[in-house]
Parts: structure tokens; C-alpha cells; sequence
């Protein structure tokens, strides 16, 4: 049976592919580094999970430290003791010790989430580091 028409190309596109040689792949280091791969999103994952805990650790204790101070402050205002003069200045500085107390807690609990992300982006940034250099190893050995 006859080619259809225009089929010629066909015909010399395969001899030229065939004519070229494919690159080898070597499999054995490309499963090592998806394994590696793995590993460090592994790590990710380890190092953010203990970020969120330390987070949530430090959010209970400030939780505790607050319900204290709430405690000790509703106790000593309805007292009787002291004139309202008084109890309204104590009022003032429990007012100022739980704003300063807030800013505080906010600011360590940005501490700790930073210090989370920092520490996640550093494996990222490790294994991005190590792939490229074996990739670029892969390019030389050709």
C-alpha cells in the first residue's frame, strides 16, 4: 500500500531521531534525591509542627499569667479598703500593667513564629541548595 501524501516527512523525521542518541538517565541518583527530597519535607513538616507547639505552649502559660493577674486584680479593687481615689489608681495600674503585659506577649509570640519560620525556610533552603549542586553534578558528569 501506498504512503499517503506528505507522509515522506515522517519517514525522514524518525531517521534523524534515530540517529540521535538519548541522554542516559542515571535512575539510581534520581530516586536518591526524590528520597532526599522526602527527607527534607519531612523535616519541614517536624520543625513547623514544633514551632506551632511552642506557640501554643507559650499562649497557654500567657492565658494562665493573664487569668492570675484578672484574679488578683478583681480581688484587691472590690475590697473595701482604701478610698475610691485609691481603687480607681490601682484601676489605672492594672490597666497599664495588662496593656505593657499584652504588647509583651504579642511581641514574644511574633518571636517564636518568626523563629518557626526561619528555621522551616532553613531546611528549605538547605535541600534547594543540595539539589542544584546535584544537578550541576549530573551536568558535568556528561
Amino acid at each position: 500500500m501506498a504512503n499517503p501524501p506528505g507522509a515522506e516527512w515522517l519517514g525522514d523525521f524518525t531517521k534523524a531521531l534515530g540517529d540521535m542518541r538519548a541522554p542516559m538517565v542515571d535512575v539510581e541518583t534520581l530516586v536518591a534525591m526524590q528520597r532526599k527530597n522526602l527527607e527534607a519535607l519531612t523535616e519541614v513538616n517536624q520543625v513547623a509542627m514544633e514551632g506551632v507547639q511552642a506557640v501554643i505552649r507559650h499562649q497557654m502559660e500567657m492565658t494562665r499569667r493573664t487569668m492570675d493577674e484578672l484574679s488578683h486584680m478583681f480581688s484587691s479593687l472590690f475590697q473595701p479598703n482604701g478610698s475610691m481615689e485609691e481603687r480607681l489608681a490601682k484601676q489605672a495600674e492594672f490597666s497599664k500593667t495588662a496593656l505593657e503585659s499584652g504588647l509583651s506577649n504579642a511581641r514574644e509570640l511574633g518571636d517564636l513564629m518568626a523563629k518557626a519560620n526561619t528555621e522551616t525556610l532553613n531546611v528549605l533552603t538547605r535541600r534547594i541548595t543540595e539539589t542544584l549542586e546535584e544537578l550541576r553534578g549530573l551536568a558535568t558528569k556528561r
